[in-house]
């Protein structure tokens, strides 16, 4: 079972930038699509965004131009930039690992890890 550790989270004044950083355990790593999903106080979980084994990539239309989603296939490590924050990007944010269905859409095979709490606000 692949283990999953998010860091990078933190407290941000609005138009500010954080970095996410999620690395995983397991020798399967580059094989697999990951993706970076983010719950807020009241509200259910909400895929954010999702990059294929081919660095194909995949926002949610809250975030599109201002977050970017990569992958380091050496260091087993998926990242998040995150820009021009909003107070209602205020959450916290855990990675997954997974794969797309026959739409194309991502699916999510791995355990939720402990995520990353962050809280955007003056």
């Amino acid at each position: 079972q692949v283990q999953l550790v998010e860091s990078g989270g933190g407290l941000v004044q609005p138009g500010g930038s954080l970095k996410l950083s999620c690395a995983a355990s397991g020798s399967t790593f580059s094989h697999n699509a990951m993706a970076w999903y983010r719950q807020a106080p009241g509200k259910q979980r909400e895929l954010v965004a999702s990059i294929t084994s081919s660095f194909s990539t995949k926002y949610v239309d809250s975030v599109k131009g201002r977050f970017t989603i990569s992958r380091d296939n050496a260091k087993n490590t998926v990242y998040l930039q995150m820009n021009s924050l909003k107070p209602e990007d205020t959450a916290v944010y855990y990675c997954s690992l997974g794969g797309l269905d026959m739409f194309g859409f991502y699916y999510s095979r791995s355990s939720w890890g402990q995520g990353t709490q962050v809280t955007v606000s003056s």
